[in-house]
């Protein structure tokens, strides 16, 4: 029998985000209904709004939640009713090549819901990175599902659903940041203050953040930042070869993802040093470096999806490392809002207002 629960649901490019009734039907085999308690409001969502990932209208947004399991389908063996959960869009199927050679973060055939979430009228719903979590429940594959401390605050714990795990990892799993490097982040949002929590749990000696907004600079400083530049009046990549002896970082980290940003964390290396992509860029951007430079720097170019995390491995540690006091997770969160208050929340985001609004159920 379908559970018929309140869902935010964008209909078509740029419109406003509506709250509706949505249809989440009992799991099929190898799925999960999950009981939403909290989830994130993440520029994704908004790319999805804005048709910036795909024209699959309408979709069904959210997909930085944590909760719990309440009905599991045939086959489900490692969850039961319950459990509490952070929902993950990596849910690697364990047979490609990439799983295959032992480096399933780069799963290449991961695994979604095979039903349909719908309008009440019957109309399909694409869920926002296979989750669609801003709803009171939601179906998901039962490897979406990554078992946590319940201990844990839902709205804290599910930020590590996407963005939070993204900046985490490109410091610790992407960039392996290690005890005494010096590192740049360039862009502190959500996923750059991550990225600078994850480069101060790695050890890091020197973490410079780099932003225009100085809000978000002091945000970095909290969150483990030992210096800071506003590139709005200072020229970045002088500012972090200034704190770095003349030298450059061994890791700056990108997490703007233009080609301006990319070329200052290139310049802002040391030689054999590594930059890191994690901020997401849009399809016409195109960078332009001369060749002689990519060969006489050497290091390593490298980008990281979803902080190349193996969710299983990586989300039960880092909620260990909260509730142990290691790593503030409730530092991200700006503030929690209702269900109906996705698109005022959309618009804060776009200012830089918060590092994270999260709607709580």
């Amino acid at each position: 029998m379908p559970h018929e629960v309140r869902g935010v649901v964008a209909r078509a490019k740029g419109e406003p985000v509506r709250l509706e009734t949505i249809l989440v039907p009992d799991p099929g085999p190898g799925e999960a209904v999950v009981s939403v308690a909290a989830c994130g409001v993440c520029h994704t969502d908004l790319h999805y709004r804005e048709g910036g990932i795909n024209d699959d209208f309408p979709f069904l947004l959210g997909h930085e939640a944590a909760g719990t399991v309440e009905q599991v389908g045939e086959g489900v063996t490692d969850l039961v009713p319950g459990d509490y959960v952070i929902l993950n869009w990596r849910a690697v199927c364990g047979q490609c090549r990439a799983c295959r050679r032992g480096r399933p973060w780069y799963c290449f055939a991961t695994h979604n819901a095979t039903q349909k979430m719908t309008l009440a009228d019957g109309t399909e719903l694409s869920p926002a990175l296979g989750i669609g979590a801003f709803a009171d429940k939601t179906l998901v594959a039962a490897g979406q599902c990554t078992k946590v401390d319940p201990a844990a605050a839902p709205a804290a714990a599910g930020l590590l659903g996407c963005g939070v795990m993204a900046g985490l990892g490109a410091a610790i799993n992407t960039g392996a940041v290690g005890r005494g490097d010096t590192v740049a982040v360039i862009g502190c949002g959500g996923v750059g203050a991550a990225a600078v929590a994850g480069a101060r749990l790695a050890g890091a000696a020197r973490i410079i953040a780099v932003d225009i907004d100085d809000r978000k600079l002091t945000s970095a400083e909290k969150l483990g930042a030992t210096h800071t530049v506003n590139s709005r009046t200072a020229d970045a990549v002088e500012a972090i070869r200034d704190l770095t002896g003349g030298f450059g970082a061994d890791v700056v980290i990108d997490a703007v993802g233009r080609p301006e940003t990319y070329r200052q964390a290139f310049y802002a290396r040391d030689l054999a040093g590594t930059v890191v992509l994690v901020g997401v860029p849009t399809p016409e951007m195109t960078l332009e470096l001369p060749l002689i430079d990519v060969f006489g720097r050497g290091g390593a170019l490298k980008s990281s999806w979803y902080g190349d995390c193996l969710p299983s491995r990586d989300f039960p540690m880092l909620i260990d490392l909260y509730l142990q006091g290691r790593l503030d997770l409730d530092a991200f969160v700006s503030e929690t809002i209702a269900l109906d208050g996705v698109e005022d929340a959309f618009a804060r985001m776009h200012r830089g207002d918060v590092l994270r609004s999260v709607v709580v159920l």
